[in-house]
């Protein structure tokens, strides 16, 4: 019987546009995710450097941009959060019948541009309906590595069988999958949050 439910956040409850990061760098010479960038990314994921960190370091890639245009280019990405997909979570937290967790991958940049974009008042009713709200960058940790699945289960003293993950990326549900967890692999302009029940 499932009990807890894990969400991922980008393309599951906000909609992302995930070209549109890579199209907004190549008038500054962006030609494709090098190993150095694809480091880079994952580190500031993890939160093992930081913002201005990661701004310099992306700059000394692409002089021609200034860190504005590289702040904006980064959160892209980012588009609405549908008031329908957070009324179907507040809904669901306020049944009390699983206890609700969110693990995104994510870091700071794209944090703070959600806060902008949703306002305050949003932002907290989306995050008042987790019991807990794991972000990559403050764990040290990302998906699909199995720590940080293994981190979220033990903290919160849940079992595998009795957890479902459900995240857009077939990676992150297969490895949570390898741990015995039950999971959905959203399929995005497909399937539909809202029809987490029929999942279950």
């Amino acid at each position: 019987m499932i009990k807890n439910i894990i969400f991922d956040f980008g393309d599951v409850l906000i909609n992302l546009d995930k070209p549109a990061t890579a199209m907004a760098m190549m008038k500054y010479g962006f030609q494709g995710i090098t190993p150095t960038l694809d480091t880079l990314f994952k580190d500031y994921e993890k939160g093992l450097i930081n913002s201005s960190s990661f701004l310099s370091e992306v700059s000394g890639l692409f002089p021609n941009a200034d860190m504005e245009h590289l702040t904006h280019a980064w959160n892209a990405i980012l588009l609405d959060f549908p008031e329908h997909r957070l009324e179907f979570l507040e809904n669901l937290a306020q049944e009390s019948e699983y206890r609700l967790f969110l693990l995104s991958n994510t870091n700071d940049l794209h944090m703070e541009c959600v806060r902008e974009q949703m306002g305050m008042e949003r932002f907290n009713r989306f995050k008042n309906a987790f019991e807990v709200f794991y972000l990559s960058y403050e764990m040290g940790m990302r998906k699909p590595d199995a720590e940080i699945f293994e981190f979220v289960l033990e903290e919160n003293n849940l079992t595998a069988p009795e957890t479902f993950f459900v995240d857009d990326v077939k990676e992150n549900t297969d490895a949570a999958a390898l741990l015995g967890i039950h999971v959905w692999n959203l399929q995005v302009g497909q399937e539909d949050i809202t029809q987490l029940k029929s999942h279950l």
